[in-house]
């Protein structure tokens, strides 16, 4: 028996990159434990520059698959990695059984969808002592259930240099005028501040020397291309032009990032530049950006946070009424920008 530790991951990109605290509590608490992570192939990339694990295990399902047969062939692969414990993220019935299949002594996870059994150390969820997302994350690294909220220890993705450098090139970009926007956001339009807002954004900024660079996936082109377009040609697209791993390099070489709630708020978060975070349908209550330097913007409409993918009320006013001028102000506060 070893003292490995398996992790099955979060499917969303915000989610992982908040577990990266809980591994490094895990280090912290087990310096020589190592740490694999069940995970959508998607992650791998950014798992990779998380310092604390050894290796990403690629979930060869999607989300929401059920896979029974995949799931007990795969944890019957893991059985000579011997490890001594598993701790379970997600709080479905499915992700626990991988680890009950690969026979790891102490299955830990929330009590959730009837899991009694695929996990031996049930853990009550104190909704009111662990608010947050990763505070939950974090606190299954401790021996038992907690009482008090768990300190937090700060997300850092490990930038490249090297590969930093050839991007800005290959791109044609110039990184000492940079600010990242990021206008997307996969849960829904309900958390997405309007496209007019980031490129009336875009357009003052480079009035005053700043190069936007709009960051997004290939479903965002679109999108990025709407907002280069608002600002008068001034923002650069690099939307479908980059990878995940990529953000990382290039966020972390922005003078400041500007983003909605989103898997990439949290990538630039933890590559280590101030945010100024955009909150619409959902809170900061429960997943803010995980850094010190941040400004949020989130207004508390008596209908907020309503968590739907779109606004049931159908003006969308959480975030058109979050003005432009109000994130500027927040850029020169935060970043001199």
């Amino acid at each position: 028996m070893t003292d490995a530790v398996l992790v099955v991951g979060p499917s969303w990109v915000g989610d992982m990159v908040m577990a990266q605290s809980l591994f490094m509590r895990i280090r912290e608490r087990r310096p020589a434990a190592p740490i694999d992570v069940l995970a959508p192939g998607w992650s791998l990339p950014l798992i990779a520059r998380m310092p604390q694990v050894r290796k990403g295990i690629e979930m060869p399902l999607g989300h929401g698959a059920f896979g029974f047969g995949e799931r007990r062939r795969l944890g019957r692969s893991l059985l000579p990695q011997r490890y001594a414990q598993a701790i379970v993220l997600p709080g479905s019935w499915k992700s626990a059984l991988v680890p009950f299949f690969a026979d790891i002594p102490r299955r830990t996870g929330f009590r959730g969808e009837m899991r009694y059994g695929l996990l031996n150390d049930i853990r009550p969820l104190d909704q009111q002592a662990l608010k947050t997302t990763v505070q939950r994350f974090v606190a299954l690294a401790e021996d038992g259930p907690v009482r008090d909220a768990p300190a937090i220890p700060t997300p850092r993705l490990a930038a490249d240099g090297v590969l930093g450098s050839a991007l800005v090139a290959k791109l044609g970009l110039d990184e000492a005028k940079a600010v990242g926007l990021m206008p997307g956001a996969e849960y829904g339009p309900a958390k997405q501040w309007p496209a007019e807002y980031y490129g009336e954004l875009a357009k003052v900024l480079a009035q005053s020397g700043a190069q936007p660079w709009v960051f997004g996936s290939a479903r965002e082109v679109e999108l990025g291309e709407q907002i280069r377009a608002l600002s008068g040609g001034q923002a650069v697209n690099l939307c479908g032009k980059t990878q995940l791993a990529d953000v990382v390099d290039l966020a972390a070489r922005c003078r400041a990032v500007v983003s909605n709630d989103s898997g990439l708020m949290h990538v630039a978060a933890a590559a280590g530049v101030p945010v100024v975070a955009l909150y619409g349908s959902s809170t900061p209550d429960f997943t803010p950006p995980l850094t010190a330097r941040k400004h949020i913007h989130y207004l508390r409409l008596s209908c907020s946070p309503c968590f739907e993918r779109t606004c049931p009320l159908f003006h969308y006013n959480c975030l058109r009424q979050i003005s432009p001028a109000a994130v500027r102000d927040s850029l020169k506060g935060l970043a001199g920008i």
